[in-house]
């Protein structure tokens, strides 16, 4: 995945992995491993989602990286007790040895991926080695930051790709080899996922695999928020010290395609009337008395035209598309690339939310970015508010966009599958 333009500097250092002492469930002390793991904590729907994996078992991981309390703090400080109480009763027990992890997901409709978790030295965007293509919120960061402050730990794994050699390439190599072997865990998950995870202890194997990553860039499919945190703890610790590296799973998408999935938004105080008389003239607009499935088929299609979106909320589905060039000329900065201006994130962000509709993209209380779709509509019928659906984008558009430095709007994209959090973690101190 390397590119021209980069300095030699750059070229010399690329990814550097290294082992660590993978924190994880004692499978006698736990209902289930299936029952103690969660999605990553911004795609758990709260409440619903919370309450439930809550509920599912007395020690989901939920209750250490979405603690309930009355304050931010209250919170945090409970996380960091039920951390240590586990560890102390054994609920969550340190591997032996350090190694690099081989993590597997499969599902029965035909998808694999296979990567490698391990902690990854923690770089900035101007270094080229870790590519982020979405702007993050700083309230977000803060909260994570407080929280992994207060663990001194990483909780879970953000999701890196990087474009390797696939089938031919070293890693690959080690990682088939590996999933051959009898795994540390195998379970299945409620969303009908099997996980499975091994540890990659050999010298040989993990320097093979080391100097294979040195030379690759990775582009941050799912995290970005996390490895800003990263980011921001590692420069409040003088190195070195623990906090130089972050816990990553990284996929070779040469190998290991994803999926990439739209992240939709829930507008809390926007009916979808509201929302419908604001955007006449400025977009057409078709009313659609349809299931939700074939509402995105018309999604789909509309996109491949132009920028589109589908409204819901009121029992109805509604599809925006055409809008008006001179508002886009109007309300998008020309100073990006063509590919930046012409996304659906940006005309969202840039036009309907700031110019027709005038609601803050950073305030939780006006909007939610809630990834799965059919969640998104109920929550918004219950609520009184509209959900805009959105299609996603190829990833090609995001990795080039990231090559080039450009951001897009926060929120672009869902990368899956999600590593599974609650598998392994990683503990900062002893």
């Amino acid at each position: 995945m390397n590119t021209a333009g980069h300095s030699e500097a750059t070229e010399r250092r690329g990814l550097e992995l290294t082992p660590f002492r993978g924190l994880r469930y004692d499978p006698d002390r736990v209902g289930s491993l299936a029952a103690v793991t969660s999605p990553p904590y911004d795609v758990v729907v709260r409440p619903d989602g919370l309450h439930h994996l809550q509920d599912s078992d007395p020690h989901n991981i939920v209750r250490l990286i979405l603690p309930q309390a009355a304050t931010p703090t209250a919170r945090n400080e409970q996380a960091s007790d039920t951390l240590r109480r586990w560890q102390d009763e054994g609920v969550l027990a340190t591997d032996p040895e350090p190694g690099l992890y081989i993590y597997e997901q499969r599902h029965s409709d035909g998808m694999l991926q296979r990567g490698i978790i391990g902690t990854l030295r923690v770089s900035d965007p101007s270094e080229g080695v870790v590519l982020p293509h979405e702007d993050v919120m700083p309230h977000v960061v803060a909260d994570r930051a407080a929280l992994m402050r207060a663990t001194s730990a990483n909780l879970e794994p953000l999701l890196l790709t990087y474009r390797g050699n696939g089938a031919t390439a070293a890693t690959t190599e080690v990682v088939e080899r590996l999933a051959e072997e009898p795994p540390l865990l195998s379970t299945t998950t409620e969303d009908g996922y099997s996980h499975r995870l091994w540890s990659m202890t050999d010298p040989a194997d993990m320097t093979r695999v080391q100097s294979e990553l040195a030379r690759h860039q990775a582009l941050i499919a799912d995290g970005h928020h996390r490895w800003a945190t990263y980011r921001r703890l590692r420069a409040e610790h003088p190195s070195p010290s623990p906090w130089d590296y972050g816990l990553v799973l990284l996929v070779d998408t040469a190998r290991y395609p994803l999926r990439v999935r739209a992240i939709h938004r829930l507008l809390h105080s926007l009916p979808v009337a509201d929302a419908l008389t604001a955007a006449e003239g400025h977009f057409r607009i078709r009313r659609l008395d349809t299931a939700l499935p074939d509402a995105l088929e018309a999604l789909a299609d509309a996109a491949c035209a132009g920028n589109a979106f589908l409204l819901a909320g009121d029992g109805a589905f509604h599809l925006l598309d055409r809008p008006d060039p001179a508002l886009l000329a109007r309300t998008i900065p020309a100073d990006r690339p063509a590919a930046w201006r012409t996304l659906d994130a940006t005309v969202l962000h840039a036009t309907l939310l700031d110019h027709v509709w005038h609601i803050p993209e950073d305030s939780p209380a006006h909007i939610a970015y809630i990834h799965d779709t059919a969640a998104t509509v109920e929550k918004a019928e219950r609520d009184g508010g509209t959900a805009v659906l959105m299609h996603p984008v190829r990833e090609e558009v995001v990795r080039e966009l990231a090559r080039q430095g450009v951001t897009m709007p926060r929120k672009s994209t869902s990368f899956g599958p999600k590593p599974a959090s609650g598998l392994v973690l990683r503990a900062l101190e002893p």
